[in-house]
């Protein structure tokens, strides 16, 4: 598959890169589990159908310590013994937020509620950046059809 567009011929695209992944930084800085967000970001990028970040998300996770089996689950996690209740949370939340289209009303008040049980207010805010950040990544990726395949952990740190 060949991208759509070249985001660095754009004049645009790298700004708005350059300024997303300042945003990134910030929650990466954030007080939500360095574990719990490499699993919001696989999760988010599977549901959104995006090879690029499913590449890059789970070499990452691995890349930082991640086991195989976890990573593999992420898809399953509901079926999967080897997510915390803190993580499961999280990544219900991480679903529900990103198919925002598919149900009337949004992160349903039980499915914060019980993320509210696992993380404070401060990482809750940064659980909410890390979603609204990953699918405007996944969109963008999707959108121009990025490859997969080609990402090696810390390439763009």
């Amino acid at each position: 598959m060949d991208a759509r567009l070249d985001y660095f011929a754009s004049a645009t695209l790298p700004k708005l890169i350059k300024h997303l992944q300042s945003a990134d930084k910030i929650v990466q800085n954030s007080p939500l589990p360095a574990t719990t967000q490499e699993l919001v970001k696989i999760r988010v990028s599977q549901i959104n159908g995006c090879g690029f970040c499913v590449d890059m998300h789970t070499k990452d996770a691995a890349h930082a310590g991640e086991t195989p089996l976890r990573v593999n689950l992420v898809a399953a996690w509901r079926e999967a013994t080897v997510f915390t209740e803190a993580e499961r949370a999280a990544l219900e939340v991480a679903e529900e937020g990103t198919r925002i289209a598919d149900g009337a009303g949004g992160v349903p008040d039980e499915v914060w509620a019980n993320a509210a049980k696992h993380y404070d207010e401060e990482q809750l805010a940064a659980l909410v950046c890390l979603i609204a950040l990953l699918n405007t990544f996944n969109r963008m990726n999707v959108i121009t059809r990025q490859p997969a395949g080609g990402y090696e952990p810390g390439m763009w740190d």
